[in-house]
């Protein structure tokens, strides 16, 4: 046996792993959730890295008004459960929020946390430097999730914190005609800023990974290390229809935010064609899962206008559970969306064995592949078409798709984050 060359070191198999590096999570965008019904995609994901966090070294950053709030780690456990129960948000103690701002549970929340953070910054986070370098004297990454608080965001706080953000799409830039005019020009200096000053940008697919690369070069922006991240797929306990949704014919569901991205006249239109050619007991229904969002007023004056017992049924209260169970009866998910930064609609139907009719996004495709039916978003004849062939069959199950669940996602990233800025 070779002798050990003189000053070698021996690594003991027994020697504890490396500990993840600690984490100043961005929660600005959860808190302004807080009651207002069921998570979006881009909230599940800051979600679940706040519970992924839970007994783990970390700190929380938020920008509430004009302030940053630097928040110790019982302020997560005390905001997941505000999310889950609105109305377990304490009431407002200072006069000025009861009679002007707290009546909302998100007011409520903000007060409560303002109350207990450990430190308050400038919009830029000054002020917040030396109580976070006190908090974190190892260093550790800030990790902003939610496209919220990049500008202008803490930057001045972070010192020598590695600074990783998430982007899930390029939208607002890419489609800005389905998007609120004022968030055109914020999202620009959200991508700007994240671009300028991010050590790292994840993103949740490769498709959105070459947007943001595109749009890195259109700006002329420095390109950071960008690196695709898929994030995961939770497939929710179902729980019971509710009783005011009929079970007595096929069922089709919609999920998502009723804006023009989405694209739900489509639907609407093919709906219109089945009730000309098929008897009114026997056209399916459409449940469309999904808050009302913005620039779509001929939709809306559609939906109004349906008529009450009818086929198309427009719910925005539903709970997780309430749609899992109707995807465990629905014949389809119907997706004509113009453009997607993930999806995750997606994911949770075709992981359920559930058919999927989808338009042919990028991020659609690579995120199922051969697990759907493609469709084009203005082909409202072909999506009545396909409907009416899966209406007329026995309800069917595909083999469900293997998903990526979120230990695969905290794994790649928190593999990232042990070498990134080292």
């Amino acid at each position: 046996m070779a002798a050990e060359p003189p000053n070698s070191t021996k690594v003991s198999s027994q020697e504890p792993a490396p500990q993840p590096p600690a984490i100043l999570l961005d929660v600005s965008r959860l808190i302004s959730r807080v009651g207002l019904g069921p998570l979006t995609g881009i909230d599940r994901v800051e979600a679940a890295w706040l519970e992924h966090l839970q007994g783990r070294p970390h700190s929380l950053i938020a920008r509430i008004a004009r302030r940053q709030l630097l928040l110790d780690p019982p302020a997560g456990a005390e905001l997941l459960r505000w999310l889950a129960e609105p109305q377990s948000v304490p009431p407002p103690t200072s006069l000025i929020a009861r009679l002007r701002r707290a009546r909302s549970a998100r007011a409520r929340a903000e007060e409560a946390l303002a109350a207990r953070a450990v430190a308050t910054g400038t919009g830029r986070g000054l002020g917040l430097r030396r109580t976070l370098a006190r908090a974190m004297p190892q260093g550790g990454t800030w990790l902003a999730l939610g496209h919220a608080n990049l500008a202008p965001g803490p930057w001045a706080a972070l010192g020598g914190l590695r600074r990783v953000v998430m982007i899930h799409d390029t939208i607002p830039l890419d489609h800005p005609q389905f998007t609120r005019p004022d968030q055109v020009e914020a999202f620009e200096r959200r991508l700007i800023a994240a671009l300028g000053g991010a050590d790292l940008v994840l993103t949740v697919s490769q498709a959105t990974r070459a947007d943001v690369l595109r749009w890195a070069d259109a700006l002329g922006l420095r390109r950071p290390q960008v690196v695709a991240a898929p994030i995961g797929t939770t497939l929710a306990a179902p729980t019971e229809v509710p009783a005011d949704i009929p079970l007595d014919r096929p069922l089709f569901l919609a999920l998502g935010t009723i804006e023009p991205r989405k694209n739900h006249a489509v639907l609407l239109e093919a709906w219109a064609r089945l009730a000309q050619r098929m008897p009114a007991g026997q056209v399916p229904r459409l449940v469309i899962a999904g808050r009302r969002g913005w620039l779509n007023a001929d939709v809306f004056a559609r939906l109004d206008a349906l008529p009450p017992g009818g086929p198309v049924i427009e719910r925005a209260d539903l709970t997780d559970g309430e749609i899992a169970a109707l995807m465990e009866r629905a014949h389809a998910l119907l997706m004509p969306s113009r453009a997607e930064g993930f999806g995750l609609p997606l994911t949770e139907a075709a992981g359920r064995g559930v058919p999927v009719l989808a338009a042919p996004g990028p991020a659609a495709r690579e995120v199922l592949g051969g697990a759907a039916q493609w469709l084009g978003p203005d082909d409202a004849a072909a999506w009545a078409a396909a409907i009416g062939d899966i209406a007329r069959a026995p309800l069917a199950r595909r083999k469900p798709l293997a998903i990526r669940g979120w230990s695969d996602h905290f794994s790649t990233v928190e593999a990232l984050l042990a070498t990134t800025g080292t």
